[in-house]
């Protein structure tokens, strides 16, 4: 049965209801439900613009038709989406004998829309089909994932986060189309060549929304308009961010600012990593380590360096906030057994971040404690972010009405800081953050790519990380230089990597230098966060001096972009448009752009060809059609369309400057 209800088509058979109904400029959101009435979250999206849909009813069919995007559904439920130059972009994979005048029936039995009931609850498991209506499609986005795959077709990818794993699940297919699974339930998706597929283990509800476009940065424009877009980047945000695994107190900080201000480097924020508190829930200094925060900030201040802190949701049972946030219902439940999520440096559970009253008390902590002596910036590390992407059949923890929902934790957790900065008069807010969902980014998000590996293989991970999160709607975006676990700056091995790294890294989005470096320090205290050691060493003089100088070199290029890098921010703010972009964003008419993925575009301008492998010294560089490109480093010019081959020393990272800019699309 067909039927319009306000601006919606609605399908109904059995127990089954169908929405389809426009949702912004050239987009749809499709929406089915077994319940009796359609739930009513709208998790990542946000309220359209108004917009008329052309809804059309006959005896055998239903359509809709919102600008360059048309649905049209059958009598017997099959689903089929088309874009205005009449090309199929998305088809449910359904086979069964409803139609049998369907090219397609089969007695095989198989839904496209599967609701399978768990047994003792209104929930279901949910499996969405769909038919893969071009062999040669490709596939872009869905967040973060360790693996270095460009085109992500034929992949299969869990939708949890993890440490290191950021799931986002916004698809750009090249055959025009942007599709987000607006779902937060732990689940996997598919994107297999006969069928796309996507599940959650546990909701009441279908939900994506789709949209057509002609160029990939009109599809990521709408989605961000679906879903909201960074604020401004501070300009804090535009140079050098300095961190390890981890200043253990005040004065070893204050005198690693202090050299960077006597080698006269560019700094322009430093970090103080996790443990510098008394317990895990005590959101403030251990005085015995950090004895005068205020002196500290202050010192910072004067030399025009930020300072970031780290934040964890874990809290310890022993800590002077347990027993309260206990008592009014601020920390996340367990199913069964002791109330202990983490057995890290303490017995801890999380708080519940999906609970606003929490927030708010969490916030009012930093506020007190962080926020009162001038520092603004936070780092908001998920604590091993997979503990809150549970397991289906072994719940760990129970997000109060949000169960079995864990994806929308990082969003929430991020919602906290930025709601309470906002509170503050704040409109430049960032959020470092290990995980984040899709509209995260409103929230100030900036991801860092979790604890990876210091390996040639983990570095290439990266690059294809970056570009698949500027893809889902996250524009900012960094990566620990260097990786995160091992790498002994005093090996000469790791300091080749460390080079390549640094230099891709001027590159990204945010700039910043972390990592656990070998060998571990010696234990510094026996109270509070001095039981968790630190790392070695990590600052750009701590890798001998060649290294130095090439460090010194990139932080100066770094610098010289700072405007340009400024311009790239107001467009992610304005238009949600990524910073590191695959080439095809910037090229799309040329199909080798849509294959080449060890290399990309910062901005429209610079074409960057990071070094990916050991004892190279050159490289072949695919140049894009459409202009002439002229070497950062190097007096020459190369006309585009094809394949060079380039030198790449150890000092120098081939970077091409676009220059016939006046062909460009202005968007």
């Amino acid at each position: 049965m067909f039927f319009k209800q306000d601006n919606k088509l609605v399908y109904a058979y059995d127990a089954e209801k169908l929405w389809i109904e426009p949702w912004g400029q050239d987009a749809l959101r499709v929406r089915a439900t077994k319940l009796r009435s359609m739930p009513s979250e709208d998790w990542a999206l946000q309220p359209p613009a108004q917009a008329e849909a052309e809804i059309n009813i006959s005896d055998d069919s239903a359509s809709l038709v919102n600008g360059k995007i048309k649905a049209v559904i059958s009598k017997r439920g099959k689903l089929m989406v088309w874009n205005s130059k009449g090309d199929l972009m998305l088809e449910e994979y359904t086979r069964n004998r409803r139609d049998v005048f369907d090219p397609k029936c089969s007695a095989i039995q198989v839904e496209a829309r599967e609701f399978k009931p768990i047994p003792g609850s209104d929930f279901y498991h949910l499996t969405m089909r769909f038919e893969s209506v071009d062999p040669g499609e490709k596939l872009f986005g869905m967040g973060q994932y360790q693996q270095p795959f460009f085109d992500l077709k034929g992949t299969d990818l869990e939708l949890a986060h993890r440490n290191s794993q950021a799931s986002v699940p916004f698809l750009l297919s090249s055959l025009g189309y942007g599709f987000l699974w607006n779902n937060p339930a732990i689940g996997r998706a598919v994107l297999g060549k006969n069928i796309m597929s996507f599940e959650a283990y546990s909701t009441t509800v279908l939900d994506y929304w789709i949209v057509a476009g002609d160029t990939p940065a009109e599809i990521v424009e709408t989605y961000a308009d679906a879903t909201g877009k960074v604020p401004m980047m501070p300009e804090y945000g535009l140079g050098f961010w300095q961190c390890k695994l981890r200043y253990q107190t005040q004065e070893e900080l204050l005198e690693v600012a202090r050299e960077y201000k006597r080698r006269n480097l560019p700094l322009d924020l430093i970090v103080i990593d996790f443990f510098h508190w008394p317990l895990q829930g005590e959101w403030k200094f251990d005085p015995t380590y950090w004895p005068d925060p205020d002196a500290m900030v202050k010192e910072l201040q004067e030399m025009k360096v930020e300072l970031m802190v780290s934040i964890w949701p874990t809290v310890d049972t022993r800590s002077e906030n347990y027993e309260e946030m206990l008592e009014r219902g601020y920390l996340i439940r367990v199913d069964r057994g002791m109330r202990i999520g983490m057995d890290f440096q303490g017995n801890t559970i999380h708080f519940d971040a999906t609970n606003p009253e929490t927030r708010q008390y969490v916030w009012n902590k930093a506020r007190q404690n962080y926020y009162s002596k001038g520092i603004k910036v936070f780092w908001l590390d998920e604590a091993e972010p997979e503990y809150s992407a549970y397991d289906f059949d072994n719940y760990r923890y129970h997000l109060g009405p949000n169960l079995r929902i864990g994806n929308i934790y990082p969003r929430e957790y991020s919602r906290a800081f930025y709601d309470g900065l906002k509170s503050e008069g704040h409109s430049e807010i960032v959020n470092l953050l290990r995980c984040a969902w899709a509209g995260s980014q409103k929230y100030g998000a900036l991801v860092w790519s979790g604890d990876i590996a210091s390996s040639w293989s983990s570095f290439r991970n990266q690059l294809a990380a970056g570009l698949h999160m500027g893809i889902a709607g996250l524009p900012w975006w960094t990566t620990d230089i260097g990786g995160f676990h091992g790498g002994n700056p005093a090996d000469e091995a790791f300091r080749e990597l460390f080079v390549r790294w640094f230099q891709w890294g001027a590159f990204c989005p945010v700039f910043r230098l972390h990592g656990d470096r070998e060998p571990r320090q010696p234990q510094h205290g026996t109270t509070g966060g001095a039981t968790c050691r630190s790392g070695a060493p990590n600052e750009v003089w701590s890798y001998g001096e060649k290294v130095y100088g090439i460090c010194q070199k990139y932080m100066a290029l770094r610098e010289r972009l700072r405007e340009y890098t400024r311009g790239l921010m107001q467009e992610a703010h304005r238009k949600g448009t990524p910073v590191m972009r695959p080439l095809f964003y910037e090229f799309p008419e040329d199909a080798r752009c849509w294959e080449t993925g060890e290399q990309f575009m910062f901005g429209y301008k610079y074409l960057c060809c990071p070094v990916l492998r050991p004892g190279v010294d050159k490289i072949e560089v695919y140049l894009p059609a459409g202009a002439t490109w002229k070497a950062l480093e190097g007096d020459y010019e190369l006309s585009g369309g094809k394949t060079v081959e380039v030198a790449c020393p150890l000092e120098y990272m081939p970077v091409f400057e676009r220059r016939e800019l006046s062909q460009m699309s202005v968007r």
